[in-house]
């Protein structure tokens, strides 16, 4: 593996994982806002904890197929 290969792959990888985490945090943040609205908590709902789990789900395919996108970019930005 090249080294624009290799950074390639370190750029897709760090940037899969960050969407994983962004998710988790936002998902900890709704439920923290539920849990402690006043004067009584709210209930969790499943339509916002959906659409929060969308980005950890691409972070996942991207971890998956960081290879893949890692070539692609490499290709792309190998002018």
């Amino acid at each position: 593996m090249e080294a624009n290969q290799n950074g390639a792959l370190t750029l897709v990888r760090i940037i899969g994982v960050m969407l994983v985490v962004a998710s988790i945090l936002e998902l900890g943040l709704y439920w923290a806002e539920c849990a402690y609205h006043k004067p009584e908590p709210l209930h969790v709902e499943v339509l916002p904890i959906i659409f929060r789990s969308i980005p950890a789900v691409t972070g996942i395919v991207v971890l998956i197929k960081s290879s893949t996108i890692a070539e692609w970019v490499a290709e792309k930005l190998d002018l």
